[in-house]
């Protein structure tokens, strides 16, 4: 499915014009123009699943927050923007095949590491609540207490309860269960599952970080299907030879300049990674 149909960025000479025009000459740094234009990167067409493929500063992560602030998708973290941001989205135009829908969000690597101390936070909390229900239980339980006015009832409730059932079974009625924790790499995965739903536009950025090779592998599997079946559109920014084979994938490499599509055979990342293995390959007889 393919919702956004191509994307354009301003090039070096509209960038230049609106300096002359507002004459910012105070600032040292003007992000995010001149990241993309220095790389001749004007335009993106996309496909049901497009790449966006390059070393660290090239751009990628640029070009999806920018295409998320213009389109108004959704974000869960923060994203921290320079004053020169609204500067430049008016330079920038997205065009459309048919109507963004309303779940479509971005996700970043802030988004996923948010979600993981926040379930630990949540459990570090309700353990430390429990150690309190544990005195609570064995205070009540060998406790004299005696009803003497209708304000001791949920006193007497707790007493009652806490003489008729087992500190287990006590604590597990007082106190929520805890969020079961899963390691980086399961919650990282259980996050994406979760956000991405059917019929949306969903951009990524570096989802790799945190997955090892298998859940990547899960993870290229799980947005093939959505793309193919459920009427899903990705924009994938990431360097991860797994992702880069997502079947179908259009591939803008960012670390050329002007930028390029190419195959994912032949990038520089994916070729380090092919000679690397095909040197050491009587290792793995």
């Amino acid at each position: 499915m393919v919702y956004l149909d191509y994307f354009t960025f301003p090039d070096a000479e509209s960038e230049y014009n609106i300096f002359l025009e507002t004459k910012r000459t105070c600032y040292d740094s003007f992000y995010p123009f001149r990241v993309l234009s220095r790389h001749g990167f004007e335009r993106i067409d996309f496909e049901p699943v497009t790449i966006l493929y390059g070393g660290n500063g090239c751009g990628k992560s640029t070009a999806l927050n920018v295409i998320a602030e213009k389109m108004g998708i959704k974000r869960d973290s923060i994203f921290n923007k320079s004053n020169f941001y609204p500067d430049y989205l008016q330079l920038c135009e997205a065009h459309l095949k048919t109507k963004i829908p309303k779940n479509s969000r971005i996700i970043t690597s802030d988004d996923v590491f948010d979600y993981m101390l926040n379930i630990r936070n949540l459990n570090e909390g309700i353990d430390l609540k429990r150690e309190n229900v544990f005195e609570e239980y064995l205070e009540s339980k060998y406790s004299k207490f005696q009803l003497k006015s209708l304000d001791d009832y949920d006193k007497l409730k707790k007493v009652n309860n806490s003489r008729r059932l087992t500190q287990s079974r006590y604590v597990r009625e007082e106190l929520m269960d805890n969020v079961r924790e899963y390691s980086n790499g399961e919650s990282a995965f259980k996050y994406f599952t979760e956000k991405i739903g059917e019929n949306g536009l969903y951009l990524l950025d570096e989802p790799e970080n945190s997955l090892s090779p298998n859940r990547q592998l899960e993870l290229k599997g799980f947005v093939e299907d959505s793309a193919r079946f459920f009427g899903c559109q990705f924009v994938i920014s990431t360097h991860s030879p797994f992702l880069l084979a997502l079947r179908g994938a259009k591939i803008y490499d960012l670390d050329e300049n002007p930028v390029d599509i190419k195959r994912w055979t032949e990038l520089e990342n994916v070729r380090s990674y092919y000679e690397f293995f095909k040197i050491n390959s009587d290792e793995f007889d």
